[in-house]
């Protein structure tokens, strides 16, 4: 595993050792290693989302109603097992 050495500020470091002393993490490691991991899935989430705006704003218009719309949704989230 890499080492690393990180300045942090008084409040960040006060943050960081309650969450110690909490029992929630064991190491400042742990924090740090975890808040990493949350920042990557969110940009991962952020990313997906951006990807598929993207793809309906280049598929054009829908022919379909609102209600048409809605109804495939709820029936593809049935048959995927989602709702």
């Amino acid at each position: 595993m890499t080492r690393a050495s990180i300045s942090l500020t008084p409040p960040n470091d006060a943050w960081i050792q309650s969450l110690i002393e909490s029992e929630e993490y064991s190491s400042r490691s742990e924090v740090v290693n975890d808040l990493i991991r949350k920042a990557r899935k969110e940009q991962d989430e952020i990313l997906a989302i951006r990807t598929a705006l993207i793809e309906g704003e280049d598929s054009g218009t829908s022919s379909r109603t609102p209600d048409e719309i809605i109804n495939s949704v709820i029936e593809k989230r049935r048959k995927n097992g989602t709702l």
